[in-house]
């Protein structure tokens, strides 16, 4: 009948047919065709619009039922919408097909490149999806050039050949770990004053390693690192220790995680003593003489070193608990009237941020409208409190005021002290605790 159009399809009309009695595809054809002849001119002809493919082929789907016949008709167009308009207007006026009458209903004209369009739109998104879930960004590029090139500084130090990073005999601090994986992760993130145990306990390497500079002892968050500090303890000279969050190893750890943990190390003596160690079991410190550093040591190193020089002495609290009643006494106290009015008028928000804190083991930085500055562990609010420009109020804990707090709290001048215990360094500041606020 017609030819399939070379010409781009613009439109479809769609129209409905029912006929009266049985008939065929040619049939209705024919009908469109004959009906229309020299009703719309020279120019609309379709027989003329289909040789030039401005109508493609038409489509007819019949279904016989009932002695009767129904279906439906699409006839693509190419051509402008004015024309198509008419070109679907123009079958609507066909009322016989073959012997049977017949009625013709347009039921609608579809843009095809609106579909088109719609489908280009659907199948980029999948594509596209695709394609970020296949290939990284620069970024992912980027971390692992960066990691397969800090994979690369591991080398095998001493005779030992001990998993380290190229900055063990260049830098004045080094960090012990359990294992090659632990030097890898280090590595990547910048750290290259590492080495690893390897499954070993002391040897003469890390000896004549640790007699020269300061040791951090960095172990995984589990029995194994403790038994680590446990072997390590009676035959080697260790600074500092820290360990990873309880159940992960360190290379497992990110970016933030390995610098909490290393914020949070703790010098030999006060790992034994939280940790319950017996005091016998301690290894003899051997004395360094700050002479045999490097000029250019960092003042850390040669405060450790002289932590490590003085002797311990024996617990005695008589003169202690004596200054610290001649200091209470000599200082201003502040009226208790005041606490209590700060107590009555802030309660519900004070109770509020309290209960939050219980069991965190962190601490709220307030100003004068009891906002909050921050959110930090009580092992990190000296340091946040040195570092902090705001003026502050109040600060509400889950823990107790040592002495090295206490002198940063009276330094900042904070009004308001809201903690768990009641065993508190003195300070100037009104303390309230937590079961004032029931």
């Amino acid at each position: 009948m017609g030819k399939i159009s070379p010409v781009s399809i613009k439109y479809n009309v769609l129209a409905k047919i029912s006929l009266t009695s049985i008939a065929d595809r040619p049939d209705v054809i024919g009908a469109i065709f004959g009906q229309t002849e020299g009703l719309l001119g020279s120019e609309l002809e379709l027989r003329e619009l289909q040789k030039t493919g401005k109508i493609g082929r038409i489509e007819v789907n019949l279904k016989n039922q009932g002695g009767k016949s129904e279906g439906e008709i699409i006839i693509p167009s190419s051509m402008g919408k004015s024309e198509t308009a008419i070109i679907a207007a123009a079958i609507e006026t066909i009322d016989r097909v073959g012997p049977c009458n017949s009625r013709i209903t347009v039921q609608d004209i579809q843009d095809v490149r609106v579909s088109k369009r719609d489908f280009i739109l659907k199948r980029a998104e999948e594509l596209l999806k695709n394609l970020v879930e296949t290939l990284p960004d620069s970024t992912e590029f980027t971390n692992k050039v960066t990691q397969t090139v800090r994979s690369m500084e591991v080398s095998d130090y001493g005779k030992d050949k001990l998993p380290a990073g190229p900055m063990i005999d260049g830098s004045d601090e080094i960090i012990i770990v359990e294992g090659r994986a632990d030097v890898v992760t280090l590595l990547k993130y910048g750290m290259r004053n590492c080495i690893a145990l390897n499954g070993k306990e002391s040897t003469d390497t890390l000896t004549n390693l640790m007699r020269q500079k300061v040791v951090t002892l960095f172990v995984d968050g589990d029995r194994g690192g403790d038994l680590v500090i446990k072997k390590l303890s009676s035959l080697a000279d260790i600074d500092f220790v820290t360990k990873a969050p309880d159940g992960k190893e360190v290379e497992e750890l990110t970016l933030k995680e390995i610098q909490k943990a290393l914020r949070a190390k703790q010098n030999w003596e006060e790992f034994t003593n939280d940790s319950g160690s017996d005091k016998e079991s301690k290894p003899t410190r051997t004395t360094r003489s700050t002479t045999s550093r490097s000029s250019t040591s960092r003042t850390t190193t040669s405060r450790s070193s002289t932590s490590r020089e003085r002797p311990t002495r024996p617990r005695s609290y008589s003169r202690d608990s004596r200054d610290s009643r001649e200091s209470r006494e000599s200082r201003p106290r502040s009226s208790s009237t005041g606490k209590d009015s700060f107590i009555e008028k802030n309660k519900d928000t004070l109770k509020e941020l309290a209960d939050d804190l219980i069991g965190t083991r962190g601490a709220y930085v307030l100003d004068d409208g009891l906002n909050i500055l921050g959110k930090v562990p009580v092992k990190e609010l000296e340091e946040t409190l040195s570092d902090i420009s705001e003026n502050v109020f109040a600060i509400i804990m889950d823990g107790s005021v040592d002495k090295g707090l206490a002198e940063v709290i009276d330094k900042k001048r904070v009004k308001f002290v809201i903690t768990k215990s009641d065993k508190n360094a003195d300070i100037r500041a009104r303390v309230i605790l937590f079961k004032e606020l029931k």
